[in-house]
């Protein structure tokens, strides 16, 4: 289990904060929220600015918090026993924060573009017919999301060096699926902000946008757990490529094995 500080905790808020304040802006400038607007919305632009932003982003703040940016991601984190309960609560706290504040810093740049948009609130597509259903597309997502984090970042047989990319690429590819049914959000924090700011914030939402990524990230835990790591939860097939890199595995697959007696 790592030990956090201030500078973890100001990362995480830090690279929410931006996370969200890139995704509001391209959402606002790439869908359409008026019935006679002459273009549709542009969920592939949108995708790919959610798979370089959080590349981005991983790179920069990953070596100070571990990038979650998401208390998804932290909640499966906490679950792999990867981040103590109180560092947990914080990091959330300030992601949470982060959220509010991107979106704030998107409502001040775009007050009159933003705000029929909600400055990024996602929202649930008519062509769902419940909530529920939105639910699951934000698990199903969600799972995704996290099952990549937690097999190859937080996998010590995992190539490791190729986690923000794989990270990165994967929220695109669901935002690119799942933005035209729920709007993508996978990520409680990134939906509380605009949610916020832009007076949208609905109780009835916390089924789709709070309870569904927790649930998927839930599921992707336990597939780490008992699927990908198998007995050893923390030791895999794959070869070290390196004498150091063999060391370095071998000291982490002990560690892990003590942890978990």
């Amino acid at each position: 289990m790592q030990d956090r500080g201030l500078a973890a905790y100001i990362a995480e808020l830090l690279g929410t904060l931006f996370l969200v304040f890139v995704v509001g802006t391209v959402v606002t400038l790439f869908v359409s929220t008026a019935a006679d607007a002459q273009t549709g919305s542009d969920f592939a632009v949108i995708g790919l600015v959610h798979a370089f932003a959080l590349f981005a982003l991983i790179i920069s703040f990953g070596a100070a918090s571990g990038g979650h940016f998401n208390p998804a991601v932290t909640f499966a984190a906490l679950l792999q026993k990867r981040i103590d309960p109180i560092d947990a609560v914080v990091y959330v706290l300030a992601q949470l924060s982060g959220g509010v504040l991107g979106a704030l810093l998107v409502k001040a740049l775009l007050l009159d573009e933003g705000r029929a948009g909600g400055y990024g609130n996602p929202e649930i597509s008519g062509l769902l017919s419940s909530n529920f259903q939105g639910f699951i597309a934000e698990a199903l997502g969600t799972f995704l999301l996290v099952l990549v984090i937690v097999a190859v970042a937080m996998n010590p047989r995992a190539r490791q060096e190729w986690a923000p990319l794989a990270i990165g690429a994967t929220l695109g590819a669901a935002v690119m699926i799942l933005g035209p049914l729920t709007g993508g959000a996978l990520n409680p924090a990134r939906w509380f902000g605009p949610a916020l700011i832009g007076d949208g914030l609905d109780g009835s939402d916390l089924l789709v946008y709070v309870l569904g990524p927790l649930a998927g990230a839930l599921l992707a835990a336990m597939v780490y757990r008992f699927v990908i790591a198998g007995p050893q939860y923390a030791e895999g097939s794959e070869p070290p490529t390196s004498d150091a890199r063999a060391v370095g595995q071998a000291v982490k697959d002990a560690e892990v094995r003590a942890r978990n007696k």
